[in-house]
């Protein structure tokens, strides 16, 4: 099961919790006076060329660079103008509602034709009040807010700035009736999460505010649109670039950018637009759009920490724990997606950074493992589970992926083949010992896992691996003093007991990558193991049966 269906249910749980609708939150921002920013005017285009619009808020906005800018106005310079509109319509101050209610939608919506692409970005001002700013507030009123969540919950109002009824819905409804208006008119929708807020704790930038961000991930998916994480690659740069930097970058407040700013934000844009497959990107490109390189990381979809405020169980591993984007392409799920239903997600994050194909060399070398610690944090857990991989060509030019056999000390000085670099390929044990040491150093708890068999059979019983890649799973956590649940044995005693027949159902392929009722079996086991570890761990975290 999917981490973020469990958000639908926030949606009612802060409903419920409001008064008086006066919904605010610190996710509100203070946008430019709204006498100074008159609506977006239309933007010369060519009727007979494809059109990419935007709508959104005053983080996408043009204002000239006095003193703000939104990445909207400088995204231009990254496309041709002989190939390709852009026409920018963000307007400064408005909610996924209001900025329906206020028909900057149907305007949008009226010059969208087949072929054209609309830009969504929304969450910013969501938060805010939704009929009444409350008692003390010295904010200005505007009635903008939308219902927390995704789901289908609305209330009716008498509108104080409007006089109008209306009827005010979720978050994410206002996304899917904008995804469904673009499609009806054969154009295609795209979903972007935030621009990053110039807030730090403890030397890493807040990662997105709320939950708008998970929101818009799941209608995404929900909806079957694509889905650019735009406060994951900003994030990503924010935090290369340092505090100090990024502080530089945000004349004003800690929400608007200047030139600066929404240059590099466009840019985030471009690349993660450059990093959908099977896009029309390339084709529209200026000479500086081509020079963006695509983000890497766009068609993983991997999810982040809900809420960084509770603990976190992270789980690293290989397609056997997250295939492809984690949403069940070609019939093949992860154990790690299906584990979630095992927790109270009010208490504590499952979140899902398992990557196909790697090893455990290899989601260190493909700069996996550090952007998982960026978002480790004191009190956290790491499950991880590899293997698979390992046992591949130490250097070649397709995956140079694999580890020297055992857990001891040996290394090999290779000039690698696929990323052109020299490199010190270590042990399988080796490799282990580095993910539990960093995870030891921070203050998160790590948990080993040894890798789930393969549907291979022998005299009638499933073939293990204790004398290779599990059994030296098992004696790093002996030598680490860490956890370990023995999967590969405790999976295939049930597969065993369940006979040929029956266990080919638990597979979405010839022999290696479950079914979903192959992966909800393995997550159950790993979560029956984590119940009963020593010291009871994860007691507060479980969900009550």
């Amino acid at each position: 099961m999917n981490p973020l269906r469990f958000t639908r249910l926030l949606g009612t749980a802060a409903l419920l919790a409001m008064t008086g609708l006066g919904l605010h939150a610190s996710t509100s921002i203070h946008d430019p006076d709204l006498k100074h920013n008159p609506p977006p005017g239309d933007y010369p285009h060519n009727l007979r060329l494809p059109s990419v619009f935007i709508a959104s808020d005053s983080t996408a906005a043009n204002y000239g660079g006095h003193p703000i800018q939104g990445w909207g106005a400088p995204f231009h310079d990254y496309f041709d103008p002989s190939k390709v509109n852009i026409v920018n319509l963000a307007r400064g101050g408005r909610s996924s509602r209001t900025y329906i209610t206020e028909g900057l939608w149907d305007k949008l919506l009226s010059q969208v034709k087949g072929g054209d692409y609309v830009l969504i970005q929304f969450g910013h001002n969501d938060a805010g009040a939704i009929n009444a700013e409350p008692p003390g507030s010295k904010m200005p009123l505007r009635a903008r807010g939308s219902l927390p969540g995704i789901g289908d919950e609305s209330v009716a109002i008498d509108n104080v700035l409007t006089g109008k009824h209306e009827i005010v819905h979720t978050f994410g409804w206002y996304l899917r009736k904008m995804i469904r208006d673009v499609r009806m008119r054969s154009a295609t929708p795209i979903i972007l999460s935030l621009t990053v807020r110039d807030i730090w704790k403890d030397g890493k930038v807040e990662r997105g505010a709320g939950h708008y961000r998970e929101w818009d991930r799941e209608v995404a998916q929900e909806e079957g649109v694509d889905f650019v994480d735009l406060t994951r690659i900003v994030a990503d740069k924010y935090q290369e670039m340092g505090e100090a930097k990024v502080k530089t970058l945000f004349p004003r407040d800690h929400t608007h950018t200047g030139i600066e700013g929404a240059d590099i934000n466009a840019a985030a844009v471009v690349s993660g637009l450059k990093g959908i497959r099977g896009g029309p990107w390339d084709h529209w490109l200026s000479a500086k759009g081509l020079e963006v390189p695509a983000d890497p990381l766009v068609w993983l979809n991997l999810p982040e920490p809900a809420n960084p405020k509770i603990p976190t169980l992270m789980i690293i591993g290989d397609s056997t724990v997250r295939n492809g984007r984690g949403d069940g392409r070609g019939g093949q799920w992860g154990w790690g997606d299906e584990l979630s239903p095992y927790f109270d997600l009010s208490k504590i994050n499952v979140c899902n950074r398992a990557v196909g194909g790697t090893s455990s060399r290899s989601f260190i070398n493909l700069g996996f493992w550090e952007r998982v610690r960026t978002l480790l944090k004191p009190g956290d857990f790491l499950l991880m589970q590899f293997g698979h991989n390992d046992a591949g060509p130490l250097n070649d030019t397709s995956r140079a992926r694999g580890t020297i056999r055992g857990v001891g000390d040996e290394s090999e000085a290779i000039d690698n083949l696929l990323t052109k670099k020299h490199e010190v390929v270590h042990t399988y044990g080796w490799y282990l010992r580095k993910y539990i040491r960093e995870a030891k150093a921070m203050g998160v708890t790590p948990i080993v896992c040894s890798q789930i068999p393969r549907m291979i059979w022998k005299d009638g019983k499933i073939v293990r691996s204790d004398n290779s890649y599990s059994g030296w799973a098992r004696e790093v956590a002996q030598q680490e003093g860490v956890a370990f649940i023995p999967l590969n044995e405790l999976i295939a005693e049930r597969y065993d007991a369940m006979g040929p027949e029956k266990v080919l159902t638990m597979f979405g392929d010839p022999h290696t990558h479950t079914s979903l009722i192959g992966a909800r079996l393995n997550a159950s086991i790993v979560a029956g193991v984590l119940a009963k570890l020593p010291g009871d761990p994860f007691a507060p975290y479980l969900r009550k049966p």
